[in-house]
């Protein structure tokens, strides 16, 4: 243990100082309206919008897309799953879960991205490993443009976060877009502010 710690305290005293993060500029966003934008930029990338009028109504979509013995995750108290789900879940039993919901924190109309951190997937593995993402979105939640997303304070007091756009996907084989082949197959926004 005395090794362990001799180590780490190396390490630490081997870091270079503190250096404030550069100020990113704010660029003027195109005009239009951002869930336009944002809509347009997640069609681009695969993913596909939905506008329900109450939290009942995502639990009815996702029997009516993935059917009724689909093994549903929920992050979010809106939507009730199929599983217990908690932080205390081992990332690995979500192997076998068709439905992930998770509600994001914000939207970028610039490339129609989703927010996630740790706090919103509970459980990280969440995002990748489940088939099909269904994502919460307050349409009032949207930001212009990535420079904002990094202004944002949630932004930079995460320890984890990812901007979700569409569904997985790859072209490197012969230039052929295979979708999940990396993580979800699909990637649904669902527009519902919180209750």
């Amino acid at each position: 243990m005395a090794d362990r710690e001799a180590f780490l305290a190396r390490v630490r005293a081997a870091q270079p100082a503190h250096e404030p993060l550069p100020e990113v500029p704010l660029f003027e966003a195109p005009p239009g309206d951002l869930r336009e934008r944002f809509c347009a930029a997640l069609k681009l990338m695969g993913g596909g919008e939905v506008e329900v009028r109450a939290a009942d109504d995502v639990r009815a979509l996702i029997l009516r897309r993935f059917g009724s013995e689909a093994r549903i995750a929920s992050a979010t108290p809106e939507v009730q799953g199929t599983r217990d789900f908690n932080a205390a879940t081992k990332p690995a039993s979500l192997e076998d879960v068709d439905v992930g919901v998770v509600r994001a924190r914000f939207g970028v109309a610039e490339t129609g991205s989703v927010w996630l951190s740790e706090r919103e997937y509970v459980v990280n593995a969440l995002g990748y490993i489940v088939q099909h993402l269904v994502v919460l979105l307050d349409p009032a939640r949207l930001v212009a443009g990535l420079q904002d997303a990094y202004r944002r304070e949630d932004f930079r007091g995460a320890r984890y976060a990812a901007l979700v756009t569409g569904p997985s996907a790859t072209a490197d084989i012969e230039g052929v877009l295979i979708q999940g082949a990396q993580g979800v197959r699909s990637l649904t926004v669902v527009w519902l502010p919180p209750s």
